[in-house]
């Protein structure tokens, strides 16, 4: 039976139900109320069907939505995973260049492996230092497989030529006796470099260069870099220039960036901006930062606070201003930003900066209350301010924010400042964080303080 005879069958049945004494007019008015029931039911039906239906569709959106928080999970816990695997390596690579530097082979080997193992972005690097110390260990076969290894997995890493001027130097001594500790050769080599600073620039520099292309030990070619960058001849500043623009590798790069800014001329300061436009590489950007922040360059330091796109390198611009002092820069910076996070930078900096009068100036202005938390911190960094801190106190009915100039003055070890406080505070909450703090602090006042308190 088809939906639109439904309606017609229902009728008969109902006619058929009529007594045959009931009117016409009943059975008319009965059949009607029939009829219209069912209308009602099969809109009920439909209703309930479109009602179904967006509940599934709902549960749908649901779903999706729950698949997408679980995938941009999965891609935040990637990265967090890989930067603390990137955080490992350096530190890995740190404690193995410095173990190169104190001649400790043996250890220097152990600590390149992890590094190596995880094919980060030091790999390269780890393979060159592992060989190094084979080499200084006597183990030549050894030292020859790392290389091997180098030039096999990174074909375009910058460690290469290095790499090959140690294969031939280990090739050449493979089955001779053990040449004299090369630390005594560097000693008197590192003694002429020193003779070089005073002698004829047109003789010295083709010598240092050399030095710097050949197979020596990471103290020598630092040496080398540090006497090019003290030189004033045209040549020097060309050898130093291709280094610190990439044509060595990474370590001595750094290095030729570190000395350019300490010997800051103007035209080694006109060096470092070129190497620093030029590079998508962090750790040179962030190496010329700092060699600006060395020479005083407040100008171009605020310049990529400004202007720069990557926030690692934003942050560390605005650190540097912090460290340099710039007082007047950091509060046009601040005067600009939007970004909460880059502000709460520019606070530690104001504090490294010793500039309380903003930091206050912040604190009674600022609308965010994680922002005005962290200036009144910021204020016991800077060992100032107290006379406003507790006007904050007496007018702020925040309990965060007066807990903010409790750590303030607690940070400034401003005791007596703190047992004022104390006598006076009514809240016992507040007393107590105060008493804590006193507790702690090892103040002849504070534990006089204590002392009365126990007494009571």
């Amino acid at each position: 039976m088809t939906r639109q005879m439904m309606p017609l069958v229902t009728c008969l049945v109902v006619m058929a139900a009529v007594p045959p004494c009931a009117s016409a007019r009943d059975a008319v008015s009965q059949i009607a109320a029939v009829v219209l029931d069912d209308r009602d039911a099969l809109e009920q039906i439909r209703s309930d069907r479109e009602r179904a239906r967006e509940d599934q569709q709902r549960a749908r959106e649901d779903q999706e939505r729950a698949r997408e928080d679980q995938a941009r999970a999965k891609e935040d816990q990637a990265r967090a995973k890989e930067d603390q695997t990137r955080a490992r390596n350096e530190q890995a690579y740190e404690r193995g260049r410095n173990s190169i530097e104190r001649e400790q082979w043996t250890r220097a080997v152990e600590q390149f492996d992890p590094v190596i193992a995880d094919r980060g972005p030091r790999a390269d690097a780890a393979l060159y230092w592992r060989a190094y110390a084979f080499d200084k260990l006597n183990r030549a076969a050894d030292a020859l497989t790392s290389v091997a290894e180098l030039l096999k997995s990174f074909p375009n890493s910058r460690w290469l030529s290095d790499a090959r001027a140690l294969e031939l130097q280990v090739r050449q001594r493979a089955g001779q006796p053990v040449s004299p500790d090369a630390q005594s050769d560097d000693e008197l080599k590192l003694l002429a470099i020193q003779g070089l600073q005073h002698s004829d620039p047109e003789q010295a520099v083709p010598l240092l260069e050399k030095l710097l292309q050949g197979n020596q030990s990471p103290r020598l070619k630092e040496r080398a870099l540090f006497v090019l960058a003290q030189s004033g001849s045209s040549r020097a500043h060309d050898v130093i220039a291709r280094i610190a623009r990439g044509g060595a590798n990474p370590d001595l790069q750094e290095k030729a960036i570190q000395y350019l800014g300490i010997n800051g001329t103007e035209q080694n300061r006109q060096l470092l901006s070129e190497v620093y436009q030029s590079s998508n590489d962090v750790n040179v950007k962030r190496s010329a930062l700092r060699a600006f922040m060395v020479s005083g360059d407040k100008a171009r330091v605020l310049n990529a606070a400004t202007t720069e796109k990557s926030p690692e390198l934003r942050g560390e611009a605005v650190r540097l201003l912090g460290a340099m002092g710039a007082r007047a820069e950091l509060w046009q910076l601040y005067q600009k930003e939007q970004s909460v996070d880059v502000k709460r930078q520019l606070l530690q900096s104001f504090g490294v900066s010793g500039d309380s009068t903003r930091l206050i100036e912040i604190a009674n202005s600022e609308t965010n209350p994680d922002l005005v938390r962290q200036a009144i911190r910021q204020v016991g960094v800077t060992g100032g301010g107290g006379d406003a801190l507790l006007a904050i106190y007496a007018r702020q009915k925040d309990p965060n924010v007066k807990a903010a100039v409790l750590d303030a003055l607690f940070i400034q070890g401003n005791a007596d400042t703190l047992i004022a406080l104390a006598r006076k505070e009514t809240d016992p909450m507040m007393k107590r964080r105060i008493v804590e703090k006193l507790s702690v602090m090892g103040s002849p006042a504070a534990q006089k303080y204590l002392f009365e308190l126990i007494e009571k």
